[in-house]
């Protein structure tokens, strides 16, 4: 039997796929074996008299200094974890297992690129916290920092944006931005010959390095926001300093996560969107009868705890139905969405309109003084909706009948203070319309232009 050839030491560390290496007690590099160069781009002889610190993530050096000085102290670290640049630039993960050897004074360690393996938990990670904070109350500004924690602790990014796009007005907003030397860029048309351009109107990641674009310092990444429906912006990271530099692996992950922030700003679009049909109405964008309710009951608590007052009212347009009917359902909307331009200048901006159904109308005037304030601004509707109204070259008369309701005097609660104000305004209407009244039982008090 032929013995088992003796390979030297030195060629048996070559074969292994983890890097075997030797530091001084100041982390300078004595002895790397072979895989030196698959792991970090440099070969054996590039690293010796290096130290381990000037390769290092500069986020992570007074961490692992704290765990050198601990190995140092004859404690072994058999998994610790930091980040190195790589020999192209892009960042690779390295997991440690090391000791300190006291008679010879230095430390041996060997190193395993984790950087794939980190990419997919990054992955499974992004996945995971954007769906969390997705459903999280829809809360988009806590997901765009889960996203930049996420994306900061994988790649370089001295900038960090979400840049939103409104096609309909070519605009360009951005609800998150961050960046360590440049404010934020403000919001305005989209310009043209931009990166950013590019990458929204293209739809396509774009990844700038010192290599591909001497124009610009440093490495740029931008990966579009993309639904179904379009292109909603982007998603941009900057490192201005180019120590690490993106790679095309960086871009697919970027892209990843970006495709998961473009559906739930969509989600959340959508679902804003259905919240905006159950509380507004569609024809005035006013607010609709629940969303009135709704504020009515509020602003009832807050009256009945901190004794206020309220008013309620209630008013519709005499003879619509004939204005409708001799002008068709299109002049009656236009002539609605006016009567609603016209209410919004009779309140204040902490009153409430709303479009009950018809040509039924309701305002609540929050906090007043005294009854007289809601006579005031009812006086006021008054004027303001009996002026004659042009609409499609022609002129139109119209005016409102309107019942009020005072909270206490009137009722205690939502259902008796509408209910009131609603009589009160058919009193008006059956006395000739073009008038309001004060409280059902009140029909002496009438006002009449």
């Amino acid at each position: 039997m032929n013995p088992i050839p003796q390979l030297p030491s030195e060629k048996l560390l070559d074969l292994l796929l983890d890097v075997v290496c030797v530091v001084d007690i100041d982390g300078r590099f004595l002895s790397v074996s072979a895989a030196s160069e698959r792991v970090f781009g440099f070969r054996p002889e590039e690293m010796i008299g290096r130290t381990s610190f000037e390769m290092m993530h500069p986020d992570d050096r007074a961490r692992i200094r704290k765990i050198v000085e601990s190995i140092n102290a004859g404690q072994p670290a058999p998994d610790h974890e930091n980040r190195y640049f790589h020999k192209d630039g892009h960042i690779v993960h390295i997991m440690w297992s090391t000791q300190w050897l006291e008679a010879e004074q230095v430390r041996v360690g060997v190193a395993r690129d984790i950087t794939e393996r980190k990419r997919a938990e990054a992955m499974q990670a992004a996945l995971y916290a954007i769906s969390e904070a997705a459903h999280q109350a829809g809360d988009l500004q806590t997901l765009y920092e889960r996203v930049h924690e996420m994306i900061s602790e994988l790649l370089p990014a001295e900038h960090f944006s979400v840049a939103r796009y409104d096609a309909a007005k070519n605009e360009l907003s951005f609800p998150y931005c961050v960046d360590q030397h440049e404010p934020a860029p403000p919001s305005g048309v989209l310009e043209a010959d931009t990166r950013l351009t590019e990458v929204i109107r293209s739809g396509e990641a774009l990844l700038l390095t010192p290599d591909t674009d001497g124009k610009h310092s440093g490495n740029w990444l931008g990966v579009p926001l993309k639904t179904s429906t379009g292109t909603l912006g982007a998603l941009v990271i900057h490192s201005y300093s180019g120590a690490g530099r993106y790679a095309e692996k960086d871009k697919e992950l970027l892209q990843f996560v970006a495709d998961q922030l473009a559906a739930a700003i969509e989600r959340k679009r959508v679902h804003s969107r259905l919240e905006y049909l159950a509380q507004y109405d569609q024809l005035t964008s006013l607010p609709n009868r629940a969303l009135f309710q709704d504020r009515l009951q509020n602003a009832l608590t807050r009256a009945q705890r901190e004794s206020l007052q309220l008013a309620v009212l209630y008013l519709d347009i005499d003879k619509f139905k004939q204005i409708n009917d001799a002008h068709g359902h299109t002049m009656g909307d236009n002539l609605l969405k006016e009567v609603a331009y016209r209410l919004k200048h009779c309140v204040r901006a902490s009153d409430t309109i709303a479009r009950l159904g018809g040509d039924e109308f309701a305002i609540l005037l929050d906090s007043i003084s005294t009854e007289d304030d809601a006579t005031i601004v009812a006086e006021k509707i008054l004027f303001a909706l009996s002026d004659p109204y042009i609409l499609e070259g022609i002129t139109l008369i119209a005016a409102p009948s309107l019942g009020i309701a005072v909270y206490p005097e009137h009722g205690e609660d939502d259902t008796q203070l509408i209910r009131h104000a609603d009589e009160a305004m058919y009193v008006a209407k059956r006395d000739g319309g073009k008038r309001y009244k004060v409280g059902a039982a009140r029909t002496r008090q009438s006002v009449t232009l």
